[in-house]
């Protein structure tokens, strides 16, 4: 790669989905806000609309939303032919807002105008004349609807009881309801165990409705561990998990076929029953299953096709790439049953494939340096509907091409952002999540007849969020400062952004992925806030698409492999310095902060960049890839062979942070499952005996994601964040 600079700084343009400010308002330089406010019960930026289900025919689609911004989301309806959106529900009306709750959590079209919802993990049916029957009320956790294809049966999976001392989590039970009974007729146990460790981990109707393939998932090899905390007033508190580290025994799965109306499953045995499921599906005609796959590295990719009648089995697609990171892979029945359509990256980019017949080496259909992330198949027209980052890398449009190849098709308007879509049933219509930089996501409806325009369905934010002069977000290109590879940030400036002044920098939050045209970039954290705080208090602030990002190849990930806390922060490093090169910050006021894996990459800078960072927070910190997750082992590898420890401790800051100078900051919640507060234990003892400065700040009885437990968990955590940085970056002499 070369080390010239690419691209020094790319503006995004007003996109036209975004909301213009109310008339008349004089906009100040920066958001006027505190914290609090950011923060608050009734969100500046609105609830986010989520859980799209389109009718069968097409005539409506439904959503969860809360139209004034609480968290407790109600069901309401959209039709793309009428233009009205209607409440369907009012469960809401009485919720505390200090109770944060979520309120519905799915909901699907019946027949004859009816709505299955669940909420609290309870069915319950909205008739067509808006009464509320609770149905299935012996049945705890239920989740998963899906309607049969011919609109008769309602599958749905249900946990078995919860144990009251909260030793296990809820198993899974496969159910069917028919619709058409009447009176109070429960659903059928169709599959599942009385094992709360061995549950149906996913499922899906076959095309004629007379049948059910599903994953099922056996955790009972795995050790369990308790996780001790204190809560509710200092009492002593167990979070019993089943949790698997590297070298441990894992989950077990399989994928079985049961008639949907009882009876015995027909499972489908794989050579390795520990090896990771990523798709499995039925033919139309019933005849065959495929099932997609990887080794526990995600190294080897295969997909098997079965006899459904037979369980014969023959290895329909393979590809071994010894450096590979990510399990993107996806898969579908080609139409007519014609072979599989695969997503895969074997030409080094995800891209699409149609493979006929077992070992044929596959055609490919889509080509370019750009990367697929997911798509349908539309087999009536024979055409593939997908997300690509095609337009420019921070970006995921709605797109189309033939599955013989050919030209590619917009969909989406032409607006720079990010879409997520769902489809009708006849690909009519497209309910279309999308966010940009200037833009908190929204749901739009796109007519696929008449490419390139959306209707806008919901406005989220409140009327103050128009009254803000938000971030300006800028997307640079620039090199590797070590082996020069091509690297993409997504930079927040101050409104009032003076190019004759150096700027206090923050790094972060750090993480794969992050980069993101969208509201606050990513989706997975809360983090949209403090950003807007940072910059609004003059700060600038840098996300970089690190090594192990989607999006930019195969090639530009697999430095990352063996390499947690070394490629990455070179990466960041990168960014950090082209900043400094350009002019727009004071080398000597850069913080950099991350939550789990950028709690890791944040400890690790801190440690092997002395005078790069000022300070550093590290939330919930992975300090040891011991206790990793086994899918971890896609970069960090098993732990065994000639160069162990030695490889895990180089990936592991626990091992790494003798090195730490600078100021260093540690959030976390005492119950996290994912990364245990023992490790933070163990480096804090190190870092005492070592004479080590550092600040940690408890939340008991937090989650891992310790920002979105509650609001004033939030509100508290961010505000010491702040006070931090005030204090080791902004106003450092």
């Amino acid at each position: 790669m070369s080390a010239v600079l690419l691209v020094a700084s790319l503006s995004v343009a007003s996109p036209t989905y975004a909301q213009s400010p109310a008339a008349g308002v004089v906009q100040v330089p920066g958001t006027s806000f505190s914290l609090d406010e950011l923060y608050r019960y009734k969100s500046l930026v609105g609830n986010e609309p989520i859980g799209y289900s389109w009718s069968r025919d097409e005539s409506s689609v439904l959503f969860l939303w809360n139209e004034e911004g609480y968290s407790f989301r109600d069901i309401w309806s959209y039709s793309p032919k009428t233009g009205k959106k209607t409440r369907l529900t009012f469960l809401g009306k009485n919720s505390k807002p200090e109770a944060e709750e979520k309120g519905i959590a799915q909901a699907v079209f019946l027949d004859k105008g009816r709505v299955a919802f669940t909420i609290g993990g309870k069915l319950s049916i909205r008739e067509a004349d808006g009464r509320i029957v609770q149905v299935e009320t012996d049945k705890e956790a239920i989740r998963k609807l899906v309607l049969s294809p011919d609109g008769r049966q309602l599958a749905f999976v249900s946990g078995n009881p919860v144990d009251p001392r909260n030793r296990v989590t809820p198993g899974g039970v496969l159910w069917v309801r028919d619709l058409a009974a009447t009176g109070d007729v429960a659903a059928r146990r169709v599959v599942g165990s009385d094992d709360a460790k061995v549950y149906v981990a996913d499922y899906q109707w076959s095309a004629d409705s007379r049948s059910i393939a599903f994953e099922e998932n056996d955790d009972r090899a795995m050790p369990e561990r308790d996780i001790y905390y204190y809560a509710k007033g200092g009492e002593l508190q167990n979070n019993r998990v089943v949790r698997a580290f590297p070298g441990d025994e894992t989950t077990k799965a399989r994928i079985g076929i049961v008639s949907a109306a009882g009876g015995e499953a027909r499972f489908f045995e794989r050579p390795d029953a520990k090896h990771h499921i990523w798709d499995f599906g039925v033919s139309r005609d019933r005849k065959r299953l495929f099932v997609s796959g990887s080794d526990m590295e995600a190294k080897e990719h295969t997909i098997y096709v079965f006899d459904v009648a037979s369980g014969q089995r023959e290895t329909f697609y393979q590809l071994r790439e010894p450096k590979h990171l990510r399990p993107d892979w996806k898969v579908a029945w080609a139409p007519g049953d014609d072979g599989l359509v695969i997503l895969t990256d074997r030409d080094g980019w995800l891209h699409l494939y149609h493979q006929r017949k077992a070992g044929e080496a596959p055609r490919q259909i889509t080509k370019g340096n750009w990367e697929i992330a997911s798509f349908s198949v539309d087999a009536a027209k024979k055409q593939l509907y997908f997300l690509a980052n095609e337009a420019h890398l921070a970006e995921r449009q709605i797109y189309r091409v033939p599955l013989a190849g050919g030209k590619i098709e917009r969909v989406s308007a032409p607006t720079a952002g990010t879409h997520d879509a769902v489809y009708s049933p006849n690909f009519r219509y497209v309910a279309d999540w999308f966010s940009n930089d200037t833009t908190p996501p929204e749901l739009f409806v796109v007519d696929t007849t008449k490419p390139g325009k959306a209707t806008q369905v919901t406005k989220s934010p409140q009327p103050d969020f128009y009254t803000q002069t938000w971030a300006n977000i800028t997307y640079m290109e620039f090199p590797s400062h070590v082996d020069g590879t091509n690297l993409l940030a997504r930079v927040s400036l101050p409104a009032n952004y003076d190019p004759s002044k150096r700027y206090p920098l923050i790094v972060g939050s750090v993480y794969s992925d992050s980069v993101h045209n969208q509201w606050g970039g990513r989706r997975a954290h809360p983090t949209w806030g403090i950003d807007q705080y940072f910059v609004s208090q003059g700060y600038i602030v840098l996300n970089v698409n690190i090594r192990g990002s989607w999006g930019q190849g195969r090639e530009h990930n697999q430095s990352q492999h063996y390499s947690y806390g070394e490629t990455d922060i070179n990466d960041l490093e990168s960014g950090v310095r082209h900043l400094v090169a350009k002019g727009y910050v004071d080398p000597k006021r850069v913080g950099i902060w991350g939550s789990s894996y950028g709690g890791l990459m944040t400890i690790m800078s801190l440690s092997k960049k002395p005078g790069v960072y000022a300070a550093g927070i590290a939330g919930a910190p992975a300090t040891n890839v011991w206790h990793a997750y086994p899918g971890q082992m896609w970069i960090m590898g098993r732990p065994e062979g000639p160069d162990m420890p030695a490889r895990y401790e180089a990936q592991s800051a626990l091992y790494q942070s003798h090195g730490i100078k600078d100021p260093l900051m540690i959030i976390h919640g005492t119950r996290d499952p994912v990364v245990l507060y023992s490790d933070t234990i163990a480096l804090a003892e190190k870092m005492i005996q070592r004479e080590q400065m550092f600040e940690l700040v408890t939340i008991p009885g937090g989650n891992h994601a310790w920002a979105s437990d509650n609001l004033p968990q939030a509100r508290f955590a961010f505000k010491k964040m702040v006070d931090f940085f005030d204090r080791n970056v902004k106003n450092r002499k």
